[in-house]
C-alpha cells in the first residue's frame, strides 16, 4: 500500500474478509490511491473483495436492479496514463504508486458504454469545482487554490467521460471534503452552457458564514440588468419572436463527493434513485438488490482484450468507429452465449463467488510495526484460483497472462 508509514496499520477490513463481519447490504466499491493494490490487481476485471463487497475492477460496469453502475479506480497522473500495466509484484516504492494510476485503456473502454445511471470514481473530474460552490470549497480547503488557478485539480479523462457518458449521478472522494455540483449537458450543435457557478478564487473568504452543520450558506444567484445599457431603438423592445418549439432542458449530471470517515465529517449520505422496471426472471430471486453482469461491458471487455498491455508500452487503439463495430459484434456473441452459461440469466452470483485465497490474520493483530523495523524481504503469493470465474465465462485471459 502506498501511504506514510504512520498509516500502515490493519484496521477492520480483514474482519469482512474472514467473515467475522459482513456488510449488511451489497456494497459496490472502486479503488483509490491508498489501497491494497496487489489484492485489487487479482480482481482486475472486478469481483468480490469480501462477502457482500463487490469491486468494479480497474474499470467496470454492472447492472443493479436495472440501474447501470459504472466506475473507474485510481487517480490520474499524466505520465502513466498512456502506459500499459507494467507493474510486477512485489511492488517497489515507485510501482506501489503507479499501479493505481488510471490508464487510457480503461478510459477508452468506459467511453463506449451507454449512459450510466451512476458513475463512481475516486478522483474528481477536471474543472468540476466550477459547477458548484467554489467559494465554500476554498473556505474548507484553502490549499486547493493554487491547483484550481493552474487548472491542475481533477482528472481530464474523467471530465471527458462525464461529458461523453452524461451519467445521472457521479459519486467521488479523494479530496476529503463534501462537495456537490450540477453539470449541464447540451447538444453539441448548440452553444455551450457556462458553468453554473464561477467564483473568483482570490475573493476574500469569511469564515463566519458557515452554518451549524459545517456548510456555508449558498447565496442565491440572480440575473442583474445593466442600468447603463444602451437600447439602440425603442422598436427593439416591441419585436415579437416567432413561435418556436419549447427548448428541452439540458440533461444534468449530479456530482457528489464526500469526506473521509472521521467524527463530525460528512462521509455518509443517502440518495434516493428510482429504479427502472427490469426483468426479475433474469436474476437470482432474493430480497437484496440484484447484481447482474452488464452485457455491453462484457462485449467491450472482449473487444478490447487484445489491446490489454502488460508492458510499459501501450499498443495503438482502434479508432472509435472501428471500436464500436467490434463491440457490436462481441455484444451479439455475448447475448448468444453468456446466458446459457449462467442458467439463462445475467446474475453475478451465478458467475462470481467470494473465496478466501489467503489465510485471514488473527483478530488481535494490528499490522503496525515499531518505527525502524526493517521491511520483510520475503513475499508469499496466494493465487485467486477459481474465485473470479468471470474470465472463463466470457473467454479471455486474466491480466497476469494465464488462461483461465
Amino acid at each position: 500500500m502506498s501511504a506514510p508509514d504512520k498509516y500502515k496499520e490493519i484496521k477492520d477490513f480483514h474482519k469482512y474478509y474472514s467473515g467475522a463481519r459482513k456488510a449488511p447490504l451489497p456494497t459496490i466499491v472502486i479503488g483509490g490511491n491508498h489501497e491494497a493494490s496487489n489484492y485489487m490487481w487479482e480482481l482486475y476485471h472486478g469481483g468480490w473483495l469480501a462477502p457482500n463487497i463487490y469491486f468494479l475492477g480497474h474499470a467496470g460496469s454492472i447492472i443493479v436492479n436495472g440501474l447501470r453502475i459504472s466506475g473507474a479506480s485510481g487517480i490520474y497522473k499524466g505520465h502513466d496514463f498512456p502506459r500499459g500495466h507494467y507493474e510486477r509484484l512485489p511492488y517497489d516504492k515507485s510501482t506501489s504508486r503507479s499501479i493505481y494510476h488510471i490508464r487510457e485503456y480503461c478510459v477508452r473502454k468506459l467511453s463506449l458504454l451507454p449512459q450510466p445511471d451512476i458513475f463512481l470514481s475516486h478522483d474528481w473530474p477536471e474543472s468540476i469545482v466550477h459547477y458548484g460552490d467554489l467559494q465554500n470549497l476554498l473556505r474548507h480547503k484553502r490549499y486547493l487554490k493554487t491547483d484550481i488557478l493552474n487548472g491542475n485539480l481533477g482528472s481530464p479523462p474523467l471530465m471527458g467521460l462525464l461529458r461523453n457518458l452524461k451519467p445521472k449521478w457521479w459519486f467521488a472522494a479523494h479530496m476529503h471534503t463534501r462537495f456537490e455540483a450540477k453539470v449541464p449537458h447540451v447538444d453539441p450543435t448548440e452553444c455551450e452552457i457556462p458553468p453554473l457557478a464561477v467564483v473568483n478564487p482570490d475573493e476574500i473568504l469569511i469564515d463566519d458564514e458557515e452554518t451549524t452543520d459545517g456548510r456555508a450558506n449558498s447565496a442565491t444567484t440572480t440575473l442583474k440588468v445593466n442600468p447603463d445599457e444602451i437600447t439602440l431603438s425603442d422598436e427593439e423592445l416591441e419585436v415579437t419572436a416567432s413561435l418556436q418549439p419549447p427548448i428541452a432542458a439540458p440533461s444534468v449530471t449530479n456530482f457528489l463527493a464526500l469526506d473521509k470517515c472521521l467524527p463530525r465529517r460528512h462521509f455518509l449520505e443517502v440518495v434516493d434513485i428510482p429504479t427502472p422496471e427490469f426483468d426479475q426472471t433474469k436474476v437470482t430471486s432474493y430480497s437484496e438488490p440484484a447484481l447482474s453482469l452488464d452485457p455491453v461491458w462484457l462485449a467491450i471487455t472482449r473487444a478490447f482484450h487484445p489491446n490489454l498491455s502488460l508492458s510499459y508500452l501501450q499498443a495503438a487503439f482502434p479508432s472509435e468507429a472501428h471500436a464500436r463495430a467490434l463491440v457490436e459484434r462481441e455484444l451479439k456473441w455475448v447475448n448468444e452465449n453468456v446466458p446459457s452459461k449462467l442458467d439463462g440469466g445475467w446474475s453475478v452470483l451465478d458467475c462470481q463467488k467470494f473465496i478466501q485465497t489467503a489465510p485471514p490474520i488473527a483478530p488481535t493483530e494490528s499490522g503496525r510495526m515499531p518505527e525502524g523495523t526493517p521491511q520483510r524481504k520475503s513475499v508469499t503469493f496466494f493465487s485467486q484460483g477459481k474465485a473470479n470465474l468471470l474470465s472463463s465465462s466470457i473467454l479471455y485471459k486474466s491480466p497476469n497472462g494465464s488462461a483461465l
